[in-house]
C-alpha cells in the first residue's frame, strides 16, 4: 500500500517535470527549482496519505473525512501553484487572481464533496438500520439501497444475505417442528410394545397369564416389532449422516420390481388387494439392489395398508428422458396437497396424513427418499386419485 502511494507520487511528480521540460524548455536555475518545488510536493503527499488515513480513521463520520481529505489536498494544490507562479515572476496582482481562483475551486469542491458524501452517509445509515434490524431477529429486512457502485453491490449482497438467512430460520423452523413431531411418533411407537412386553412379563411372573405360551408369543411379536423400529432408526440416521455404505452393481429395476411384488403377495392376499405390474424399455440402473428393493417394499407395504379391499395397486416402470421412473398407485384416501412437499423431509413423520388410525412412526417414506436420494434420484408424492408415489433414478445403457 505505501509502496504503491509513493510510486505513484512520483511518478506524478517526474510526469510534470517532463511537461515542463518539453512545454517551458526552462533555464538550469528554474529546472533545479521546478525540482525542488515538484520533489517536496510529492514527499509531502506521501506523508498526508500515510498519515490521513490513521487520522480520519478515528472520525465518526464520513462526512468530516471526505471533507478533511478535500482540503488538504485543496491546500497542497494552493502551495504548489504559489510556489510555481512565484518561479514564473507574475505579478503580485495576477498571484492574488490565481489565489482567488484557486480558493473559488475548493469552496466548489467543498460543496460537490459535501452533497457526495450525504448520499453516502444516508446509504449507510440505512445499510447500518438493517443490520441492526436483522441482528434483532428480523431476517426478512432488506437495505433498499440502489446503487451501481461498490456501496450499492455491498447492499445487493447483504439483501441476499438475508433472504438466504430468512430463508434458512424458516426451513429451520420447519426442521424443529418435524423433529419435536417425528421424535414424538417414535416414542409413541416405542412405549406402546414396550408396555405390551412389561404387562405380559408382569403376569407371568405373578402367574396370572392364563396361557403362557399365548404371551411369550405376543411379546416375540412385540420384540420384533421393536428391533425393526431400531433399524429403521440406525438406517434413517446413517442415510441423513451421509455414511450409508452399499454395495453398487446393475440393477435391473424391473425385475426388482416383480421380485418385490412376489414377496408382497402374501400380505396382499390378506388385504384382497390386487397388484399389477406395468414395464416398458430398459429398467437398467446403478445402484445397490438390497436398497432399492428395500424401497420398492416400503412402497408396496403402504400402498396395500391404504388400498380399500377388492381393489388395484398398479405398479409402472419406464424409462423417460435418462431416468428409469417407478410409480406405486392405490386406490385409497391419497395424500393432501398441503403434506406433498413435507412428506419426505428429514425427521417429517413421512405418512402421517393417512397414519391417523393405522399408526406407526411414518419411517417409510423417510427411508425410501433418503436411500433414493442417495442414488442420485428423486420421490414424488403424487397428486392422485388416490395415494400416489413415485421415484427416479439415472439409468445407464443398455
Amino acid at each position: 500500500m505505501k509502496l504503491n502511494l509513493a510510486v505513484g507520487t512520483l511518478a506524478i511528480a517526474a510526469g510534470a517535470l517532463f511537461a515542463i521540460e518539453a512545454v517551458m524548455q526552462p533555464t538550469a536555475g528554474d529546472r533545479m527549482a521546478f525540482i525542488l518545488i515538484f520533489g517536496a510536493a510529492a514527499l509531502v503527499s506521501v506523508a498526508a496519505g500515510i498519515v490521513l488515513p490513521r487520522v480520519t480513521g478515528r472520525f465518526r463520520s464520513l462526512r468530516t473525512t471526505v471533507l478533511v481529505m478535500s482540503l488538504s489536498a485543496a491546500a497542497l494544490v494552493a502551495v504548489v501553484i504559489t510556489a510555481a507562479a512565484s518561479l514564473m515572476f507574475l505579478s503580485s496582482h495576477d498571484l492574488r487572481v490565481v489565489l482567488i481562483a484557486l480558493l473559488m475551486s475548493v469552496g466548489f469542491g467543498i460543496v460537490l464533496s459535501t452533497s457526495i458524501t450525504n448520499t453516502l452517509s444516508r446509504d449507510l445509515e440505512q445499510l447500518r438500520t438493517a443490520t441492526l434490524q436483522v441482528g434483532a431477529g428480523q431476517a426478512g429486512m432488506t437495505s433498499s439501497i440502489t446503487r451501481q457502485d461498490e456501496l450499492g453491490e455491498l447492499a445487493r449482497a447483504f439483501d441476499a444475505m438475508t433472504d438466504q438467512l430468512a430463508d434458512a430460520t424458516a426451513a429451520r423452523a420447519r426442521t424443529d417442528a418435524s423433529r419435536k413431531s417425528f421424535l414424538a411418533a417414535v416414542s409413541h411407537d416405542l412405549r406402546t410394545p414396550l408396555t405390551a412386553i412389561r404387562v405380559a412379563l408382569d403376569a407371568l411372573q405373578d402367574d396370572m397369564a392364563p396361557d403362557p405360551d399365548r404371551y411369550l408369543r405376543s411379546m416375540s411379536k412385540d420384540v420384533d416389532a421393536l428391533s425393526r423400529l431400531v433399524d429403521d432408526l440406525f438406517l434413517l440416521s446413517r442415510i441423513e449422516a451421509g455414511r450409508l455404505e452399499m454395495v453398487q452393481e446393475s440393477v435391473d429395476v424391473a425385475e426388482l420390481v416383480d421380485e418385490a411384488i412376489e414377496a408382497m403377495q402374501p400380505v396382499a392376499d390378506r388385504s384382497r388387494v390386487r397388484l399389477r405390474l406395468k414395464h416398458s424399455g430398459s429398467s437398467l440402473v446403478w445402484g445397490g439392489s438390497v436398497e432399492l428393493g428395500r424401497v420398492v417394499r416400503n412402497l408396496l407395504d403402504n400402498a396395500i395398508r391404504w388400498a380399500p379391499e377388492g381393489s388395484l395397486v398398479d405398479v409402472s416402470v419406464g424409462r423417460d428422458n435418462g431416468s428409469v421412473n417407478v410409480s406405486v398407485a392405490d386406490e385409497g384416501p391419497g395424500f393432501p396437497t398441503a403434506f406433498r412437499p413435507e412428506a419426505v423431509r428429514e425427521f417429517t413423520r413421512a405418512d402421517s396424513a393417512r397414519t391417523r388410525s393405522h399408526g406407526g412412526a411414518g419411517l417409510g417414506l423417510a427411508i425410501a427418499g433418503g436411500l433414493i436420494r442417495a442414488h442420485g434420484g428423486s420421490l414424488q408424492l403424487g397428486a392422485g386419485p388416490g395415494g400416489v408415489v413415485s421415484f427416479a433414478i439415472p439409468a445407464t445403457g443398455e
